[in-house]
């Protein structure tokens, strides 16, 4: 099982990104897939995360309303759309699958990306 995530980088602040999460290895149809963000000195934390079906959505109260995660079955993508970009958002953003347990803990995710870095300037 592989998750592969791209689509980070350095943008000002206000910017947007788009950070694309491709899975291989196996179905995903049950699984909900997730994305955490980390910064220096930081704890991993959630982000959002949408069940495959992608009948539902769950966000950070920190990010809510400017990002907003997306997917593409055909693709076996998910996406994360990341706008009104601020400093504080400046982490490494990692994709995850899980396939049960609260969708908010990083420890019910048992397949992780390597992670993709998103640098907001001021």
């Amino acid at each position: 099982v592989q998750l592969q995530a791209s689509g980070g980088g350095l943008v000002q602040a206000g910017g947007s990104l788009r950070l694309s999460c491709a899975a291989s290895g196996r179905t995903f149809s049950t699984y909900t897939m997730g994305w955490f963000r980390q910064a220096p000195g930081k704890e991993r934390e959630f982000v959002a995360a949408i069940i495959w079906s992608g009948d539902l959505k769950y966000y950070a109260d920190s990010v809510r309303g400017r990002f907003t995660i997306s997917r593409d079955g055909a693709k076996n993508t998910v996406y994360l759309r990341v706008n009104s970009l601020k400093p504080e958002d400046t982490a490494v953003y990692y994709c995850a699958a899980r396939s049960d347990g609260s969708y908010y803990r990083r420890d019910n995710y048992s397949y992780w990306g390597q992670g993709t870095q998103v640098t907001v300037s001021s």
